[in-house]
């Protein structure tokens, strides 16, 4: 697949949903996942602080983000939601409510763009709203 040129934090993202994705079907801790992603792709090394951070929040709030998720889902069950989309959603609602940097309207945009890659051809779509129904629920809370 031919890339075109983006900004590195997409390639850190696309990074840490790869990595995240591999430690559902590891037996390896999340720690030793993560370790053996990087290495394996050494050319991530510029974007490591932000995959690790990416990683880290989402295996620290997952059960959480899972919950948060669940409860924006219309006539869906959570487990039936594929399992990049799963990844994907997760760290939306983990950049939405915890990394400050990082302005919501980009993360949804980011995780949509990655989910045309990665995903079906209905999830961009699906994506969007959940993260956007997310995002406005953070702003009335905020607020």
């Amino acid at each position: 697949m031919t890339r075109s040129k983006h900004h590195p934090r997409r390639d850190a993202r696309e990074g840490a949903m790869q990595a995240l994705f591999a430690s559902q079907f590891s037996d390896e801790s999340s720690p030793e996942v993560l370790a053996r992603f990087l290495d394996s792709f050494p050319n991530r090394r510029k974007s490591r602080s932000f995959i690790e951070e990416l990683y880290q929040c989402v295996i620290e709030h997952s059960d959480w983000a899972d919950g948060l998720i669940k409860s924006h889902l219309q006539n869906w069950e959570f487990d039936r939601v594929a399992q990049v989309d799963q990844v994907l959603l997760r760290m939306g609602v983990c950049e939405i409510f915890f990394m400050d940097d990082i302005p919501p309207k980009v993360t949804i945009s980011e995780m949509v763009e990655i989910a045309k890659i990665y995903s079906t051809e209905e999830s961009s779509g699906f994506i969007n709203g959940i993260l956007d129904s997310v995002f406005k629920d953070y702003q009335q809370k905020v607020n």
